[in-house]
């Protein structure tokens, strides 16, 4: 699962999620994409399902980029326990997925076939997405 090797702080404020993606919203290695519409948190266990997804269906040709990685430590406390005593222990770590955010970018392989691999991708993830493609994509290839 995918998680930092070393943190700064255990724990983390929660923040808020407003506007969209000022960085890593535009394609920057491969010719597909999948664009977040909405803000979220997203775990490594979804990020690394909807990799499989699309590795499975590309038939491991091509390339795949992951654009986000989680970073931010999620605390929960155990259940059925009172009010205050300080905050949660770190349970996970999440991504913080803004609107405009890229999520994954693939390469080296047809447009049917890019198409269909990150729409089962994007089934994996708790948010709507939109496949997007390069602006200069020669299909002729």
């Amino acid at each position: 699962m995918l998680q930092p090797k070393k943190t700064k702080y255990r724990r983390q404020q929660k923040g808020k999620m407003k506007g969209n993606a000022q960085r890593g919203n535009q394609l920057a290695f491969g010719s597909f994409g999948i664009k977040a519409m909405e803000e979220c948190w997203m775990t490594g266990s979804q990020i690394e399902a909807a990799r499989q997804a699309i590795v499975r269906y590309m038939k491991r040709e091509g390339q795949l980029w992951i654009r986000v990685f989680p970073d931010k430590p999620i605390t929960k406390k155990p259940a059925e326990v009172r009010m205050g005593k300080g905050k949660g222990a770190p349970e996970g770590f999440v991504a913080c997925i803004s609107p405009g955010r890229i999520i994954m970018e693939a390469e080296g392989v047809p447009l049917e076939v890019a198409k269909e691999a990150l729409r089962l991708g994007a089934q994996k993830l708790p948010i709507t997405t939109k496949f997007i493609v390069r602006r200069d994509f020669d299909e002729s290839i």
